[in-house]
């Protein structure tokens, strides 16, 4: 059965009973975040010594880990071969459709708050077709049936309105409101630290 955490550091320094069994994502961002956010610090910290403190305690946690795992995390836990994982919350119902036992926790210490977007370049050669395709997204009928389907929240009030109330008790990341998802810390664009982020991931990985 999934192990509910309560706290980032239950996935960082898990009990014996479930070490062995925890995935994280590998994604610098996301793995450096749960660092990050375990040590009470912002999820786009750029102080070196902050940096290596975040290194040293993800390689320490690294020998507690099952895998790093960006794809089929959600599928170990439906097979029970995970009981813990760090995951991206709609990949998280795909995992819950399949395992009723599998809950969705966002630790006490918060969240990283990121979201996918759609861009009409600049250099487009048919900007009306792409205007209108991202109004056709946009459209209320539409974004309601994107969020049934995919299982991702979207930025649509009146999508969101319209979703099946038993949908939002299934998938309970599904129900959480915007007040509650202004409470996390946004991902901004860390410039040239950057480059330190995958450096460091780099040396978690690497790590014996």
């Amino acid at each position: 059965m999934a192990v509910a955490p309560t706290s980032w550091n239950d996935l960082l320094r898990p009990a014996a009973d479930v070490a062995g069994k925890i995935t994280m994502l590998a994604t610098d961002r996301w793995l450096l975040g749960a660092g990050f956010l375990a040590s009470g610090l912002s999820v786009n910290d750029t102080d070196e010594a902050n940096l290596n403190t975040v290194r040293d305690l993800l390689i320490a946690a690294k020998g507690t880990l099952l895998a790093y795992d960006d794809t089929t995390f959600y599928a170990k836990l439906v097979s029970g071969e995970a009981v813990m994982t760090q995951a991206w919350d709609g990949w998280c119902s795909y995992g819950i459709a399949e395992n009723a036992d599998i809950r969705y926790v966002i630790p006490t210490e918060g969240s990283d708050l990121w979201v996918d977007t759609m861009v009409i370049m600049a250099g487009s050669e048919n900007k009306d077709a792409a205007y209108a395709f991202v109004n056709y997204v946009l459209d209320a009928e539409n974004h309601r049936w994107a969020a049934e389907n995919i299982l991702y929240k979207v930025p649509n009030q009146t999508a969101m309105e319209g979703l099946s109330p038993d949908l939002l008790t299934q998938f309970p990341n599904m129900a959480i409101t915007p007040a509650q998802l202004l409470t996390y810390e946004q991902l901004r664009d860390v410039g040239e630290a950057q480059r330190a982020y995958s450096r460091i991931v780099t040396e978690i990985m690497a790590a014996q």
